[in-house]
């Protein structure tokens, strides 16, 4: 639910300007120019008047939250499942951000949050590395939210004991290692694409020199042929 807050301004210092042109018009005259001029100033006085007097009313109005498509099952019971799982895992990240007061730990979770959304849309776009992330799936992300959520409840008791205040304070210290193990995490993911990347270029550039297409042309190579004669050896 979202709340809208509209700012109703009050009539009040319209009517009361146009109030004095009526009265006037009623008790005085109201043809010459000189009149005209003073009834201006009179309905410019009233009018700020009721302004300054009558304060604007806040209207709220509660919108709700447009419907979420829900997503349709792609058929692949472990991919559901971590689509499902990884959306109660953002959902919870959000919570939790809004909940702690500690802008360094909401950051931290900021962070986490991102980084858990890249990993699960490479995932969903790519299946085949679902084994990559099973651990992650199974033991790091839920761990650490149990933590977070740890810290938020002990956060929220408002009690610097020291159970709580060490408590929170080696959730503190672990949230810049998460962030660090989550990011390789991610990483990680892309090691088939970037060795497939490279094996391209290497072939590309051996191709694109041998057909001298190359910016600069690859240096012959000299041996020496069993005779002692020399040999080069050109691409």
């Amino acid at each position: 639910m979202a709340t809208v807050r509209k700012v109703r301004k009050s009539a009040a210092p319209y009517y009361g300007a146009a109030a004095v042109w009526i009265a006037w018009a009623v008790l005085r005259d109201l043809y010459k120019p000189s009149h005209f001029a003073f009834v201006a100033v009179l309905s410019i006085g009233a009018f700020l008047l009721l302004r300054a007097v009558c304060k604007d009313e806040v209207v709220e109005t509660i919108v709700p939250d447009p419907p979420k498509e829900e997503e349709k099952p792609t058929g692949n019971p472990e991919l559901d499942k971590m689509v499902s799982d990884g959306r109660k895992a953002v959902s919870e990240m959000k919570r939790l951000d809004e909940a702690i007061e500690d802008e360094k730990i909401s950051q931290d979770i900021r962070r986490l949050e991102a980084v858990c959304q890249k990993i699960f849309d490479q995932v969903k776009a790519d299946p085949g590395k679902l084994p990559q992330i099973r651990q992650f799936m199974d033991y790091y992300l839920p761990t650490t939210l149990k933590l977070l959520n740890a810290y938020d409840r002990m956060d929220s008791t408002g009690v610097a004991g020291e159970n709580i205040s060490g408590t929170k304070g080696k959730v503190e210290n672990m949230m810049g290692t998460i962030v660090t193990a989550f990011e390789k995490q991610l990483d990680g993911l892309f090691g088939t694409d970037a060795l497939d990347i490279s094996t391209d270029i290497s072939v590309l550039e051996a191709m694109l020199a041998r057909e001298g297409l190359a910016g600069e042309k690859m240096e012959a190579q000299t041996t020496k042929n069993g005779d002692g004669t020399d040999l080069k050896l050109e691409l």
